[in-house]
């Protein structure tokens, strides 16, 4: 069996050394495969989204993306814009740019010309409910709104990895539960692989499998991944 990412002996130091926010992490993601990643606070979740993201490197141990070396990768930009999608807990939507011009931001890693990008974003904002946002800017959307902004944003490429950090952590409860039907409906749809890191047990509870992190190393983990 091949994996989308594969990691041995993970660590992560900050601070010149001084903090370790990951020691010795190891695991196995299967493709299609929904991975909950659940942990208190400072333990090491999101640093390790940060690296199968590429938007950080490992202090030592590997990490491979289907079977590649991430750390290795000569354009760890280009990795991102063709293969991951990442939907984060603040959005991080441009404020001056409105909802079809926030999606098309990806795309200009690609080759599609300006209408061909057009079109793919209103189809987009349209597959999460938003064709009536188009030219709305984020400050006129609710936070709903703009985090559905963010995912339509995520897939502007057509990832095989959705990573997604606390993805409701900023939404009321009915919020919530929208963004994260409409994830796990775009992931079956579109056959990826997500990876959700969250602290919440209901959320955890309807991925495949749950690793459980605990000052930066695993706690607990089903002894195989779960083909989904």
């Amino acid at each position: 069996m091949r994996y989308v990412f594969e990691a041995n002996g993970l660590c992560k130091d900050f601070d010149d050394g001084r903090v370790r926010a990951l020691r010795g992490v190891n695991f196995r993601i299967v493709q299609g495969e929904f991975l909950a990643i659940m942990g208190p606070s400072g333990c090491g979740k999101t640093t390790l989204l940060q690296l199968l993201g590429a938007l950080d490197l490992p202090t030592s141990g590997s990490l491979l993306y289907r079977g590649a070396s991430l750390p290795a990768l000569p354009d760890p930009a280009l990795y991102r814009a063709r293969e991951i999608g990442m939907v984060f807990q603040a959005f991080h939507l441009l404020p001056t740019f409105t909802a079809v011009e926030n999606v098309q931001l990806p795309m200009f890693e690609t080759e599609r010309s300006a209408s061909e990008r057009l079109k793919h974003a209103v189809q987009l904002l349209k597959s999460v409910g938003l064709e009536h946002r188009l030219n709305h800017f984020p400050a006129m959307l609710s936070g709903g709104e703009r985090q559905r902004v963010a995912i339509a944003r995520s897939l502007a490429n057509n990832p095989s990895v959705l990573l997604a950090d606390e993805p409701t952590g900023n939404l009321d409860s009915k919020n919530a539960h929208h963004i994260l039907d409409l994830i796990i409906r775009l992931k079956r749809e579109r056959q990826m692989t997500l990876v959700l890191v969250t602290h919440d047990p209901s959320i955890a509870l309807l991925a495949s499998r749950t690793i459980r992190m605990i000052d930066g190393q695993i706690a607990t983990d089903p002894s195989a991944p779960i083909s989904p």
